[in-house]
């Protein structure tokens, strides 16, 4: 595993210096995890985040009912619940892997000692929680002002973008439901009808985009 090559992936170290890179190695654990194996749970005292070498990692949280409301998919690369390490200490979600994974572990209490020596890591990090704070404000927007058509049409516009137009849902629909706002069967309904409005082609687990500058406009449609 070339864990440079991984560590450079994510957003907090885009730009590190092969002298930062050494730095950060000296600190960070490797760390395997089997699918729906918690890895914390909201409100527990942080002990370091995480970034994704290998699978995949859902944030979300519980209502007190027990609904889970997915809140992001962490891909190979990406990092969460680096803002834990700050403020009140405590995780604000619950996280867990949806498959096997490989996840590169950064010890809270080392890593704050390493900002404190690496001015250049510590910008990063700024960058990241800004980044970090515009999705949380994003997803707010989504709930707030715009359906469930609305939604999806973006979703699937965003994963777009990171496959060229061939795009294939990294999860089940129940967790898109989840991460939406939404429940599956209302998911499905949506689907089909964007189907039936020629703006998408469903086959399987891949969507294909037939019509992406209409697909826009209803992406960026707000709920009046």
């Amino acid at each position: 595993m070339d864990l440079p090559k991984i560590i450079r992936q994510s957003p907090l170290f885009a730009g590190s210096t092969d002298e930062d890179i050494s730095a950060i190695l000296r600190i960070c654990k490797v760390r395997e995890y089997e699918r729906g194996e918690v890895l914390f749970d909201e409100g527990d005292v942080a002990q370091g985040f995480y970034i994704v070498a290998v699978g995949r990692v859902k944030v979300y949280k519980l209502s007190p009912e027990g609904k889970e409301r997915i809140l992001h998919v962490v891909q190979p690369g990406g990092n969460f619940a680096e803002a834990a390490i700050f403020a009140d200490g405590l995780y604000p979600a619950s996280a867990e892997p949806l498959e096997k994974s490989t996840l590169i572990f950064f010890p809270k209490r080392d890593f704050l000692d390493l900002l404190a020596e690496q001015g250049r890591i510590a910008i990063n990090m700024i960058g990241g929680l800004s980044r970090f704070l515009r999705l949380f404000a994003s997803q707010i927007e989504e709930l707030t002002f715009r359906d469930v058509p609305s939604r999806l049409a973006r979703y699937l516009l965003d994963l777009g973008n990171e496959q060229n137009g061939a795009v294939e849902l990294p999860t089940s629909k129940s967790a898109i439901a989840s991460r939406l706002g939404t429940v599956s069967e209302t998911l499905s309904r949506t689907f089909r009808k964007l189907s039936d409005e020629g703006l998408i082609r469903v086959e399987g687990k891949t969507i294909v985009i037939l019509d992406a500058e209409r697909l826009s406009d209803l992406a960026d449609r707000f709920v009046s």
